[in-house]
């Protein structure tokens, strides 16, 4: 595998690890440590109250997707780190999220397919994903204890097309451009919205460091090690400017299921034997090292589910 061509399939994945079935609807300088899992809102509402309204927005992580297993389809679960931090915190979950769900989608797609809408989700027919949120949070005006937004995977899909390193860096380039110039656009309408209620957004797992023990992937190694810097440096670090903008708490999901630690550092996995932590982890917390599925296992989601919890200011 050329490394053009491995390029271009790490962003097609990265766009796979926002997607739902088939169906789906809608449309830095390198860093010299590796960044904090969870940076606190300075908003000043303070912790989730307990009977409070929790507001979701997003895509098939908000959902809580997963593959089909065990003779359970694929779809959504409640298993996913929205349904975990309601029932930790005592909140009223209003998931809005849609499966597939790009930046620009947030605010132009209308509706979400019923395959692809979270468990229990209202009926978004005729509303963008942005205007149900907003009207969630204005009905419960006083009564909002959380809102968590989780987006940019499916924005990164064109660059799959790329034939050439060049192409694929431009095309992703541009990619996170188009997802901050929506969330410029979509922040500040949520937080007008949610008023001093915790705003928290999050990013994703390295699910390419799964790439490193994956026999569906020859130069897996080094594709795991591209993948870092990848999401350390431009796409975490472009949605943490975002969200700091409209004093939300940010969770780097990346840090906090380990994607910065040395791939120096190695352990026992007991499917793949000795491995670098950071792989053995997402091998634990996502489906991507057994089946190339980059959605969290409910492990995952649960580590997901407590570092949002941690960015939530006390």
């Amino acid at each position: 595998m050329t490394r053009p061509v491995l390029l271009a399939g790490l962003l097609a994945l990265l766009a796979a690890c926002t997607g739902g079935g088939p169906d789906a609807t809608s449309t830095a300088p390198p860093s010299t440590a590796p960044p904090s899992a969870t940076t606190s809102s300075t908003s000043t509402s303070g912790v989730p109250v307990a009977g409070g309204v929790y507001v979701s927005v997003g895509d098939s992580y908000a959902t809580g997707y997963r593959p089909a297993a065990d003779g359970v389809p694929a779809g959504p679960s409640p298993d996913g780190f929205a349904y975990l931090v309601a029932a930790r915190s005592n909140l009223r979950l209003v998931n809005v999220a849609c499966s597939g769900a790009t930046s620009a989608g947030l605010r132009e797609g209308s509706g979400c397919a019923p395959g692809n809408r979270a468990l229990d989700a209202p009926d978004p027919t005729g509303r963008t994903q942005l205007d149900a949120a907003v009207r969630t949070l204005r009905e419960n005006q006083g009564r909002v204890s959380l809102v968590t937004v989780v987006i940019g995977g499916n924005d990164l899909t064109p660059c799959a097309r790329a034939t050439t390193t060049s192409q694929a860096a431009t095309c992703a380039a541009e990619a996170v451009t188009e997802i901050q110039a929506n969330l410029a656009e979509v922040l500040p309408v949520l937080r007008e919205a949610a008023g001093d209620a915790p705003i928290v957004g999050l990013t994703y797992p390295d699910v390419f460091l799964g790439a490193w023990v994956s026999p569906v992937f020859p130069d897996g190694q080094d594709l795991a090690r591209l993948s870092v810097p990848l999401f350390r440096d431009v796409l975490n670090t472009a949605l943490r400017a975002e969200y700091d903008k409209v004093r939300a708490g940010f969770v780097d999901v990346t840090a906090a299921t380990g994607g910065y630690q040395p791939l120096t550092e190695t352990t026992r996995d007991p499917t793949y034997g000795p491995v670098p932590e950071p792989v053995a982890r997402i091998c634990e917390l996502t489906y991507f090292c057994d089946r190339a599925d980059v959605h969290p296992t409910p492990a995952g989601h649960r580590v997901i589910a407590s570092a949002v919890l941690a960015a939530v200011p006390g």
